[in-house]
């Protein structure tokens, strides 16, 4: 086959396969996405329309419910039954200021002069329609009329008053305006050719948003009339209105009258975005078959073009370049297995050096995970060193100071029962027992730390916790003039603790917090409810913070804050944050910290509300 027929072929079956895979497909789901939109747009503004009817409808209904129960209401009244003019006219002056849609209440009794009228109205009312449907025990509401004085459409209710032995002997009346309720019908808000109105049982327009309608033109000879009073399966949801437009629109009965409430759109506002999508796509196939043509004749033309993007894929390839080396191709010729054979000499390169480069990071990875692990053991190995210096030095101190500390204090106490001591002698005397008892709990907690107790589970309440580290706390903080602050979130629950372990904690909170402060500052204890995210699923504890106003914690000591023996007071030993955190953690629990350096110092411990068990101390702290 020569070139030209060659090239002939690969123009055609490249414009032929390009119009079915491509221009097919597109006016497919052309036509197919105009229908849909069509429809649905079609539904969405029926339903809407029907929705709208449907709450307009409901409240004209109710708002008529109302005004009815009002007359009826005005009816049975113990005023109207007195019969007295001037309490009557007070009365129904009043309702008419509250309700401010009677525009004039009458009372006409059966054997009387009326009390109240309607402007225009004759003495004699006896043929009226009202009076003569309420003589009769029946509830009455009238057309609406339109007063072309005032400008406003009314109708009348009327209802019968009943005397003190039950019978008839009078009529109440009632001209309602319209104004009001009708203004909020007629307002709708679909777009700016929907509109909504009010027509009565033959047609005449009893509401409109153009007053010149109203009780003068009807729509008894348009298709919009059809659509709302004949058979239900007959109505359908778009049609020809009065106007002879065609509209989407949608009717409701207001129940307890004659009136029908109509809402309308017109079809062409409501399928203006359908219109302009059909355009489009109509815009879209014929540029796609332009484009298709005009690209299936370039590319046939070009054949050079996969000739040299080879070129560059081979020089990228011998600079070691992979990522711009691969190639894709689907042509089935002598280029395209060319391009197959060199794209996969490429990828298997390029998997080559990637297996290498992963098995470098891998390694990397492994050196620093063995580097951390290493270096965690040299802290877990120095850590445990300093706790068997701490047993070792605890037993000694156990042997060789304990045990004369006790005879001392027997001795003390054997003389205290046994002598009288004057008030000097016996201020001495409690100094040194005090003294006694401090080297007593100082070794205690050298002991408690090297080897703890076990926990003595009792279930307390977080307040008197509390209460109880303040009153220990509270002469140290009097003498220093801190003050000394609580703020709690009630309710607290009961929580399951070692009492004396946890008192312990919180008061070494609290004595720290005082060093810190100095003089003149202000500790804070905060006690409420938290969710604390496990490894099992949430966890509800209870939060106790310890804040203080003082300078704040140096940064660069916080990583150690919580080793043991770890201190930058001068008299310090560095074991009080340690025991906090073995006794929390004993717990079950957690503590945290929060620095703000130069404006104080928060520690918080998050005791689980349902403890009971002791966790393994891991020696760290993720919170910190």
């Amino acid at each position: 086959m020569s070139a030209g027929s060659t090239v002939f072929t690969i123009r055609n079956k490249l414009m032929l396969l390009s119009f079915l895979f491509a221009l097919a497909p597109v006016c497919a789901v052309g036509i197919l996405s105009t229908r849909t939109a069509e429809e649905l747009i079609l539904t969405m503004v029926a339903n809407q329309i029907d929705q709208v009817t449907a709450d307009k409808a409901a409240l004209l209904e109710r708002w008529i419910g109302e005004r009815k129960a009002d007359i009826e209401l005005m009816a049975h009244s113990s005023i109207m039954q007195s019969m007295s003019p001037d309490e009557i006219e007070s009365y129904l002056r009043q309702v008419k200021r509250a309700y401010r849609v009677y525009r004039e209440i009458r009372v006409v009794p059966l054997d009387g002069a009326a009390i109240g009228g309607f402007p225009g109205s004759s003495a004699t009312v006896e043929e009226e329609r009202w009076f003569q449907e309420a003589a009769a025990g029946r509830l009455y509401m009238s057309d609406i009329r339109l007063d072309a004085g005032e400008g406003e459409s009314f109708f009348m209710i009327s209802a019968p008053r009943l005397a003190r032995n039950g019978q008839i002997d009078g009529v109440v009346c009632a001209r309602v305006g319209t104004g009001t309720i009708l203004e909020v019908i007629l307002r709708v808000s679909l777009g700016s050719t929907g509109e909504s109105y009010l027509v009565d049982r033959e047609g005449t327009f009893l509401a409109h948003k153009e007053p010149g309608r109203i009780l003068t033109e009807n729509i008894a000879q348009s298709e919009s009339f059809r659509n709302i009073f004949g058979e239900s399966r007959e109505r359908r949801t778009t049609y020809v209105d009065y106007r002879g437009i065609e509209v989407i629109g949608a009717s409701r009965r207001v129940g307890g009258t004659d009136w029908v409430l109509v809402v309308e759109q017109d079809r062409e506002e409501a399928f203006h975005s359908a219109d302009a999508l059909e355009r489009y796509i109509l815009l879209v196939i014929s540029l796609s078959i332009v484009g298709v043509f005009l690209s299936a004749w370039l590319l046939s033309r070009v054949v050079a073009e996969p000739i040299r993007r080879l070129s560059d894929a081979a020089t990228h390839l011998a600079q070691g370049d992979f990522e711009t080396v691969v190639i894709d191709t689907r042509r089935r010729d002598e280029i395209g297995r060319l391009y197959t054979v060199f794209d996969h000499m490429a990828r298997q390169l390029m998997d080559r050096q990637q297996r290498l480069e992963k098995r470098v990071i891998l390694r990397e990875a492994e050196l620093k995970e063995t580097d951390v692990k290493l270096k965690r053991s040299q802290e877990a190995a120095a850590r445990s060193q300093q706790l068997a210096a701490l047993g070792q030095l605890a037993a000694g101190v156990a042997h060789e100071i304990r045990t004369p500390l006790t005879s001392l204090k027997m001795f003390l106490e054997s003389i205290e029962r046994e002598l009288e001591f004057s008030s000097e002698c016996e201020e001495d005397f409690q100094v040194a027992a005090s003294q006694i008892l401090r080297m007593e709990a100082t070794i205690n907690r050298f002991l408690d730390f090297a080897k703890p107790r076990e926990p003595v589970w009792v279930e307390i309440d977080v307040e008197e916790l509390i209460q109880d580290a303040l009153l220990i706390a509270g002469p140290r903080a009097k003498q220093q003039e801190t003050l000394l602050g609580t703020r709690l979130t009630a309710p607290l629950p009961r929580i399951s603790v070692d009492r004396k372990q946890l008192g312990e904690a919180l008061l070494n909170l609290m004595v720290n917090g005082l060093e810190a402060v100095g003089d003149h500052g202000r500790i804070t204890v905060s006690a409420s409810v938290e969710t604390l995210e496990r490894a099992t699923g949430p966890q509800d504890c209870v939060r106790i913070d310890v804040s203080d106003t003082g300078p704040g914690i140096d940064p660069e000591h916080i990583p150690r804050l919580f080793d043991p023996f770890f201190t930058t007071k001068a008299t310090g030993t560095g074991l009080g944050l340690s025991i906090v955190y073995t006794t929390v953690r004993r717990h079950g629990g957690e503590v945290r910290m929060k620095n703000d350096e130069g404006e104080g110092v928060t520690f918080s411990m998050l005791i689980p509300v349902q403890s009971g068990h002791v966790m393994e101390d891991d020696g760290k702290n993720s919170d910190r």
